[in-house]
């Protein structure tokens, strides 16, 4: 799936099957799960999922020319409704006020057992 207003960068993963940014018409999209910095999973406590997460998230926006403060939209996907007050705590290390728009979404479970957080954003290009 080529266009030429539409900009792909691969996730690192060779056996991904998603991208780590889309971008398109200076609008970036990214998902992100609990990956570590050595490309390994976080598969602890809600605090440090949440931590990885963002990190990733943070990373990839950055190597896309954007940034944390230029998200405009996040979805939270989280396992358990009640680690959500644990996951706010360190959102707010990520960002700051303006906040940027999002919902959280409780659902049953995520793509690999014990994960218990991802993120899908948009942001504008820096």
């Amino acid at each position: 799936m080529t266009q030429q207003d539409i900009t792909y960068i691969p996730d690192p993963d060779p056996e991904s099957i998603s991208s780590d940014v889309t971008g398109f018409n200076g609008i970036l999209m990214s998902t992100q799960i609990p990956t570590r910095a050595d490309g390994s999973l976080e598969l602890g406590d809600i605090t440090a999922q949440s931590e990885c997460t963002l990190q990733a998230l943070k990373v990839a926006l950055e190597k896309a020319g954007s940034s944390m403060d230029r998200v405009l939209h996040l979805t939270i996907y989280l396992t358990d409704m009640a680690e959500r007050a644990a996951f706010n705590e360190v959102y707010q290390r990520f960002f700051k006020q303006p906040w940027p728009v999002r919902a959280a979404v409780g659902v049953a479970e995520l793509a690999v057992e014990g994960m218990k957080v991802e993120v899908t954003a948009m942001a504008a290009k820096a």
